[in-house]
């Protein structure tokens, strides 16, 4: 269909083209003609009449412009894209020109493209004179700001746009130099540029940063006759953007990690391409950078790479999300290397995908070390025994497969006396044994049975009565702990040493699912405390009495806790007198009377408070109690004289803050302190003897009395003894008991009477209850007592009216 052609007499149209700078042409699709007006090629330094071939229509364009505006015509031509540009020309003398570019699509009536229009504008004419190119300027639609200055840089006209982005109106600008409207220190080298480029007639090109240090210009200044034409533009957000983009370009190249962006496909063959890799990627991979821009990732995939991995990959892109996945790359020289693989879809403002950044840490050591972790996370490293962990797994299939219900035994096994061996031979001897005990283990169990060890000397054994090994659980744990015995009870080739040792086993019998995991590791180490308890080297099953004296145990230890909140607790005391019935101190007592239990004997809560730890704090209230009431006793004559006996446990005194605690408790009171006697037990002496004597040295410098309590039933040595800072023993209720009849009782009772005179110690009885008991005591040396004879434990306001009856002359023994 043919075109339109304009109506306009053609001999105006070349003034106009002339008049404005403009020259227009027109390239019919269907031939490949193209029109250029002779206006257009007088811009183009070309005779009149003068077009270039159709193929070759935008060669005019300087260099570097080609490509755009080869791009804008395609456009143009295939899509009816309009486009407006500036760009350079290049002139046949060799100048260049910045000119305007315009171009539209022209379609015939059923809407097809049948040919591109368009105009070429010059930006700074050549040859025009004096004020032709201000009406020009005033006329440019482009919207950019828009200045002339003379030969002296003056302003000499400003459109409104550059008024608007300098913050001023023309008459307050107009006169001064431009270079002034940019910050001080770049001003002199500004003046420079300008008048040289005026001088040559070159054009002026810069960005700088304006007087209110607030805006990046971007000045492109056209000289003319009379000056330059100068035009201005708001660059502050591109070179925000530009020092981001730098700042971050410089972060990624120095991170640890691998960074990799490509493109954002396609994802066939070859797939996305390497657009950017870090300093990182090179050091790690062994490729350089100009090796691998523009080639795929693919190139670092080999044999081992996992494809499940890559398939998550793929599919994560093909969605436009995130994915992360663990991966085996390959360095350049071939060498495999894991990488912790982290890929992030990357978007414009118009949510188009445009890259993907792939983040990768180099993990292989810790794949190396979680292979090793994994094996000891399952296996003790000792004895090369599953650990706890594996213990318990196959403790949980045994108990909670539904397919297989199985039935079987669970074994605590723990050596006989490890400790002393460790203690007197070391560690290292103690590690061998354990894996000389390991092997002999092993092979007194049938294949498919668990072995483990707990830890320190404490191994299981895990029995289970499957298809192929159909024995009663009973019989079959029975069997294999004789062989366990015999075989634990030869001795052990140690370096140097011969060593004999036995073992303590503990069974539980368990059948489908009736009891927990956790139910059957207590029941089988009850069972082992039970063999240790009658007498070691022996093996014990398990009763449900043991459970039944557990569970009450934990009951009291419950409702201990309880009274402990609730002040359940409180202080008797019982007094102590001499040889003629005078009061010289008291024993303070812990009494406990439970709402629901009644009175609790000190023997059964005393233990239970030593293994819940609750002894420390009971003890240090008891202590503060004991100290508070001597402070009273000092302010009254009659009972100033009077000392406190404070029973101290074993795990009492072991606390690191014992004797801090003492201390405090006789600072906070004011007492002196040797009205403060503590009864240690003769349990101390078991073992810690050096740090025990330190102790008891640092309490005997406070100036505190030391009395060794239950004298004769423990672990006394005369060699320790000797060594103990003491100040009394005491005499045990059970010898006093049946002192009068049994002559045993009454040898060892002189005896430790005798020991105490030579070692300068005093000696106090107790479970004193008849005269002639007392009687016998003071015979042999013994002036002090503390028993029912004299007075049962009172509360402290009993105690003060008994005390109050013994000062009076009348007063008789109770």
């Amino acid at each position: 269909m043919p075109l339109t052609e304009p109506t306009l007499d053609d001999s105006v149209v070349p003034m106009l083209e002339r008049a404005a700078c403009i020259g227009v042409w027109r390239l019919r699709l269907d031939g490949g003609e193209l029109y250029w007006s002779d206006q257009l090629a007088a811009i183009h330094g070309q005779p009149a009449g003068y077009a270039p071939p159709a193929q070759e229509a935008c060669r005019h364009y300087a260099a570097g412009f080609q490509p755009r505006m080869e791009a804008l015509l395609e456009a143009c031509s295939t899509e009816g894209t309009p486009f407006d540009e500036e760009a350079q020309i290049a002139l046949p003398d060799g100048r260049r020109s910045w000119v305007r570019s315009l171009g539209e699509a022209l379609r015939d009536g059923e809407g097809r493209i049948v040919a591109v229009q368009g105009a070429v504008q010059e930006i700074a004419p050549r040859g025009l004179r004096p004020g032709t190119l201000l009406r020009m300027g005033a006329a440019l639609a482009s919207g950019d700001a828009f200045v002339t200055v003379d030969a002296n840089g003056q302003y000499s006209y400003l459109n409104e746009q550059a008024e608007r982005l300098l913050g001023a109106a023309s008459p307050q600008l107009l006169g001064r130099r431009f270079w002034n409207s940019f910050q001080k220190t770049v001003r002199l080298r500004l003046e420079e540029q300008f008048r040289s480029a005026c001088s040559r007639g070159v054009r002026l090109e810069f960005e700088e940063l304006d007087a209110r240090l607030a805006q990046w210009f971007e000045v492109r200044g056209f000289p003319f006759a009379d000056g330059m034409a100068l035009h201005l533009r708001d660059v502050t957000s591109r070179r925000k953007a530009q020092q981001q983009l730098r700042l971050l370009e410089g972060s990624i190249a120095r991170l640890n990690d691998i960074v990799i962006i490509t493109e954002a496909g396609p994802f066939s063959e070859p797939g996305p391409r390497i657009v950017f890799v870090n300093d990182a990627f090179e050091r790690r991979t062994g490729y350089m950078r100009e090796e691998v821009i523009g080639r795929s990732p693919r190139l670092l995939q080999g044999p081992n790479t996992p494809r499940p991995a890559l398939d998550r990959i793929r599919a994560a892109m093909e969605e436009w999300r995130p994915a992360r996945v663990d991966l085996v790359n390959y360095k350049k020289n071939g060498e495999p290397f894991w990488v912790d693989l982290d890929v992030s879809p990357v978007w414009d403002k118009e949510r188009k995908l445009t890259h993907w950044v792939a983040v990768g840490r180099d993990v292989t050591e810790r794949k190396l070390a979680e292979e090793k972790i994994q094996h000891l996370a399952f296996y003790d490293p000792l004895t090369k025994l599953p650990n706890r962990q594996l213990l318990m797994d196959r403790l949980h299939a045994a108990l909670n497969d539904p397919a297989r219900p199985r039935e079987g035994a669970l074994m605590f096994i723990d050596l006989d006396n490890f400790k002393v061996l460790n203690d007197t031979l070391g560690h290292q001897k103690g590690d061998l044994l354990l894996q000389l005990v390991a092997e002999r283990l092993r092979a007194c169990v049938a294949k498919g049975d668990t072995v483990a060890r707990l830890g320190g000397d404490e191994f299981v054994i895990l029995l289970e009565n499957r298809g192929d090994k159909p024995m009663d659980p009973a019989t079959g744990a029975h069997a294999v702990a004789d062989r366990i015995l015999a075989a634990l009870g030869e001795p052990y080739v140690l370096p140097g040493y011969l060593h004999h040792s036995t073992c303590s086993i503990g069974v539980t019998l368990f059948s489908r699912s009736d009891r927990t995991v956790s139910e059957l590791l207590k029941q089988a180490d009850l069972a082992m405390y039970q063999a240790k308890s009658s007498g070691r080297n022996a093996v014990c099953f398990f009763d449900p009495e043991m459970q039944a004296v557990v569970s009450a145990n934990a009951a009291l230890a419950a409702d201990m806790r309880q009274a402990w909140r609730e002040n359940q607790f409180h202080i008797e005391y019982q007094p102590q007198v001499d040889v003629e019935g005078r009061m010289i101190g008291v024993e303070a007592l812990l009494r406990w009377h439970h709402p629901l239990r009644g009175v609790v004997p000190p023997e059964q809560f005393i233990s239970a408070a030593e293994e819940t730890s609750l002894i420390i704090p009971i003890g240090r209230w008891v202590l503060d109690q004991a100290c508070a009431q001597i402070a009273q006793w000092e302010q009254r004559p009659g009972r100033a004289h009077l000392s406190i006996a404070v029973n101290v446990s074993v795990r009492q005194f072991r606390h690191p803050e014992f004797v801090d605690e003492v201390m405090q408790a006789i600072g906070q009171s004011g007492i002196q302190p040797h009205k403060l006697k503590l009864e240690l037990t003769e349990s101390l002496l078991a073992d810690g003897i050096e740090v025990t004597v330190a102790k008891m040295g640092s309490l005997k410098e406070m100036g505190v009395a030391l009395s060794l309590d239950d004298f004769g039933i423990g672990y006394s040595s005369l060699s320790y003894l000797k060594r103990l800072p003491l100040d009394q023993l005491k005499i045990d209720r059970e010898f006093v008991k049946d002192i009068l009849t049994d002559a045993n009782d009454a040898a060892i009772a002189r005896t430790v009477i005798g020991l105490a005179h030579s070692l300068d110690l005093d000696v106090i009885a107790e479970g004193v209850e008849t005269p002639e008991q007392r009687d016998f005591l003071a015979r042999q040396g013994c002036l002090s007592y503390q028993g029912y004879l004299y007075s049962r434990p009172l509360p402290i306001e009993a105690l003060e009216v008994f005390m109050d009856r013994l000062s009076t002359p009348e007063a008789e023994p109770a």
